[in-house]
């Protein structure tokens, strides 16, 4: 969320003038969306009836204002699509938020606040996030970790990478549906998001 070297960057997009009311948060990057993502969410939601059911989900995409590379290869708004595709696939209602990045993380949950709303609940798998909303007052839910290490960002986007270049539709279906929902890869083979992996460069990466 926030992270180094960004000054440079610009606020896109400029918070809204009306934020969402009080309401369930998840938070993540969703380059691109996945399984594990979509576990978190379905978890979020069912915590949210049961608790909280007068609220509404957020779901609030980080990084928005970041330059196209293998890192953040898609744009807030086509990993808004992706959510919006499985999540309609899954009778799960949300508000979705696109949210900069800044490089002061203690400032980051005011930051992130114009754009998601005041302090409702957070739920979220990653302790760091749990850490800097607690500190502003946040109740934290945290969810349980599943199948880490198949859906780590990075691995996702290494496989999408591989892919890239691969003509055979099905096979793609094959390789991709180990981790990705099988809504998400087909939006993304119908909006050709695949292609420009192929032309971005390699490099270790953080998990995102």
């Amino acid at each position: 969320m926030g992270a180094t070297g960004l000054s440079d960057l610009p606020l896109e997009p400029a918070p809204p003038e009306e934020p969402p009311e009080q309401g369930v948060v998840v938070l993540g990057r969703f380059q691109p969306v996945h399984k594990g993502h979509a576990l978190m969410i379905q978890a979020a939601d069912i915590w949210r009836t049961e608790n909280a059911s007068g609220k509404g989900l957020i779901i609030a995409i980080g990084s928005s204002n970041q330059p196209p590379s293998i890192r953040n290869p898609w744009s807030s708004e086509e990993r808004s699509a992706m959510l919006r595709a499985w999540l309609d696939s899954s009778g799960i209602e949300a508000t979705i938020v696109a949210i900069p990045d800044i490089e002061d993380p203690p400032k980051w949950v005011e930051h992130a606040e114009k754009y998601h709303g005041g302090a409702g609940s957070i739920f979220t798998t990653d302790v760091g996030t749990a850490e800097l909303y607690e500190s502003s007052g946040w109740p934290v839910i945290m969810g349980e970790l599943e199948h880490r290490d198949s859906y780590e960002g990075w691995r996702v986007r290494a496989t999408a990478q591989m892919m890239s270049t691969v003509y055979d539709e099905d096979a793609v279906r094959s390789v991709m549906g180990a981790s990705v929902p099988e809504e998400v890869v087909s939006h993304m083979l119908e909006e050709g998001l695949l292609g420009r992996l192929a032309f971005m460069g390699e490099g270790g990466e953080p998990v995102g």
